[in-house]
């Protein structure tokens, strides 16, 4: 895997944050030796996809390479799959490997990004119960879907609406649960979950709000599932989306500082100077304190921060986190860092277009929107710039947000 004398880095993570660490690290120096470690079977692949397209057939896992068509070998990265790891020897500098094998490191990138949370009622393992976090969930979940006609999901976060979207178009008649008096409560303002809502109402989607799985009985051909508020619904087919957790299991048993997450600097150093950690799983500094994110872009970006510090850089690693959706004919989005004492303000939008704000000492901190992709793009622009912003401006649909970027 290296040479005598040649560094040798070792990622451990298969996602998005591992695989831009892995090349991020070649590059910033081509004469180390870089190896990602995956558990899974294949090329890393982009998960987004997994809860839309792919459950609608319309394109596989592969099709998707986060490395490009020629994979991570065409960056110089070698690429280990089916590599599960057991334990990392901080003293000796060594991965241990399921299979035996006991791999050196000069420096480590630790990107084992998250993993479902379990409904003790319906965990893992559960007849006709899924969950959706990889390539292999997805095609359980896919093949189910062609014989369910009646589907409850559990949770109305990201994850689970885009499910219900995919189900219905598929023509299954969906139920969803979520114990928060709205949907995706802690992703969208009430003025976006509102609008998302109605869409799935109009649908035909059953959401049952301020309700959770008090129990469920699994027969031969269903799950009843009784709710909190006494329903009883049944299902063919069960999906939980409750959530996820940071794994960070063998990076606590390692000795790493953790806290609900592999704790990091600014650095993406972890309190052990020769690993890092990116994605998912690590708890970084924000500017309102210590944060943990889950979405696509900042696992890339602090990941690739993450290996390029690895291989000898010393850059800091800054976010203005965002997420994006799709549901239906709907592409919800937000930017910015939640905080309190801000100023809503929505601007008038056509069709099912919506836009709203978060102002704070008259600048802007936070926009979400559905299909307002254009002015989505300038409202990153202001918050990273910091530009002084008008209330009244950001209200009036007349007044171009790029227009403000000028100031």
């Amino acid at each position: 895997m290296s040479t005598p004398g040649q560094a040798n880095i070792i990622v451990l993570g298969g996602g998005p944050a591992g695989t831009m660490a892995a090349i991020s690290a070649k590059k910033q120096n081509s004469s180390v030796s870089v190896a990602l470690l995956s558990d899974e079977p294949c090329e890393p692949y982009e998960k987004p996809p997994l809860s839309k397209a792919v459950l609608l057939g319309k394109v596989a896992p592969s099709d998707a390479p986060i490395a490009g068509p020629g994979g991570l070998a065409a960056h110089g990265v070698a690429l280990q799959p089916h590599s599960r790891v057991w334990a990392i020897d901080r003293v000796a500098r060594t991965i241990l490997l399921e299979d035996g094998r006991t791999l050196p490191y000069d420096s480590l990138v630790i990107a084992t990004g998250s993993v479902a949370r379990e409904l003790p009622q319906l965990p893992r393992g559960t007849p006709r119960v899924q969950y959706l976090r990889t390539e292999r969930d997805a095609q359980r979940l896919t093949s189910s879907l062609r014989d369910t006609r009646r589907l409850l999901i559990v949770g109305a976060g990201l994850i689970g609406l885009e499910v219900a979207a995919s189900a219905t178009e598929l023509g299954v008649r969906t139920t969803v649960l979520e114990l928060a008096p709205r949907i995706l409560p802690r992703v969208c303002d009430e003025e976006i979950g509102r609008l998302v809502e109605g869409a799935h109402r109009l649908h035909g989607v059953d959401v049952k709000l301020g309700c959770a799985v008090e129990s469920a009985v699994i027969t031969g051909d269903e799950i009843i599932v009784v709710t909190t508020t006494g329903d009883r619904v049944a299902a063919d087919t069960v999906v939980i989306g409750t959530g996820a957790k940071p794994n960070d299991v063998m990076a606590a048993a390692a000795g790493l500082a953790v806290d609900d997450g592999i704790v990091v600097n600014e650095y993406c150093q972890t309190s052990d100077p020769v690993i890092y950690a990116a994605g998912d799983v690590v708890r970084f500094p924000g500017p309102h304190g210590p944060v943990r994110l889950e979405n696509w872009r900042h696992a890339l970006e602090q990941g690739a921060v993450a290996g390029r510090n690895a291989a000898g850089a010393a850059e800091t690693y800054r976010t203005i986190p965002s997420f994006w959706s799709e549901q239906y004919d709907l592409y919800i989005q937000g930017v910015g860092w939640p905080t309190s004492g801000t100023i809503r303000v929505s601007r008038p939008m056509p069709g099912n277009a919506a836009l709203t704000f978060e102002l704070k000492e008259g600048r802007l901190v936070g926009a979400m929107g559905i299909n307002s992709q254009r002015d989505l793009a300038a409202a990153r622009r202001l918050i990273e710039r910091e530009v002084p912003v008008d209330a009244g401006a950001l209200g009036d649909p007349s007044r171009p947000l790029a227009a403000m970027l000028k100031r």
